[in-house]
């Protein structure tokens, strides 16, 4: 079996002194391996394509055999660390918590335990017959998220 903490080490290699990071590695029992990688900037297919090689290249494929796919980390695809949270300040994003409530907001401020959404809500205003529109910031700690996705707008 293919050991993930070696991919993990090729990797971080291949990616040191660039602006690309490993998000994520799976590796299963039937030696099917899945690589996950992001970018401050942006992922080219290239940069996918020198990845492959440069892990085919530390593995014996006549020793093991294994199936390898190497991506970007994609817009509909979760946010998972707080580099890629980073990534997208300023941007709306769609925040699902473990409650099953869903923000649709901006994103604001991302640390190790929370992050900072805006977002307009209607609520109700005192002295006021209808509810009124406002901005509301909400610090959310990063336990009480189930996902965080990065909305795309036209």
């Amino acid at each position: 079996m293919i050991d993930t903490e070696k991919v993990k080490t090729i990797v971080e290699r291949f990616a040191a002194g660039t602006d690309v990071f490993l998000v994520e590695v799976k590796c299963s029992l039937s030696n099917n391996v899945e690589v996950v990688i992001d970018s401050d900037t942006s992922v080219s297919i290239d940069t996918c394509a020198a990845l492959s090689r440069a892990i085919e290249a530390e593995f014996d494929r006549d020793a093991e055999d294994f199936e390898l796919t190497v991506a970007s980390a994609g817009l509909s695809e979760p946010l998972k660390l707080l580099r890629q949270y980073r990534k997208v300040l300023g941007r709306p994003v769609e925040v699902v918590l473990r409650s099953g409530e869903k923000r649709y907001a901006t994103l604001t401020d991302a640390d190790e335990e929370s992050i900072m959404i805006e977002y307009k809500d209607r609520v109700e205003v005192e002295g006021k017959k209808r509810r009124q529109t406002v901005e509301v910031s909400k610090r959310i700690p990063l336990t009480e998220i189930r996902s965080t996705k990065q909305q795309i707008t036209c």
